[in-house]
């Protein structure tokens, strides 16, 4: 399979398998309108299959869903078609708004002006 090359985006790469499309939603880039490619189950020597998502534009994207998703995902900044930054997100200490508390007695789930505020 050939992906094209991005000359200017983000590589989001060593995502859990499976695990791409949970991201794609979390971060909302089915609300971009460049072009965006998820592979799936890709191989890699250090996780055995992996995701990958490419994104044609440089965007800010927020590092608390990416350290929930997993603190080992390698996003790349890519510039006139070569890498120019690496980061590494880390686990957040809390995630606002994400992730919805299962418990249907929960007063977030019946107030819904309140976040929901997990710590992680």
């Amino acid at each position: 399979m050939i992906i094209g090359t991005i000359v200017d985006g983000l590589v989001i790469d060593h995502i859990p398998a499976g695990r791409g499309m949970e991201l794609y939603h979390y971060l909302r880039l089915d609300r971009l309108q460049c072009e965006v490619a998820i592979i799936k189950n890709a191989t890699s020597q250090k996780l055995g299959r992996k995701d990958i998502i490419k994104i044609g534009e440089v965007i800010e994207l927020d590092q608390d869903i990416l350290g929930f998703i997993s603190p080992k995902i390698t996003v790349s900044v890519i510039r006139n078609g070569e890498k120019v930054g690496k980061m590494h997100p880390e686990l957040p200490e809390k995630i606002s708004d994400v992730i919805c508390c299962k418990n249907p007695r929960c007063i977030t789930s019946i107030e819904q002006e309140l976040r929901q505020v997990f710590k992680l």
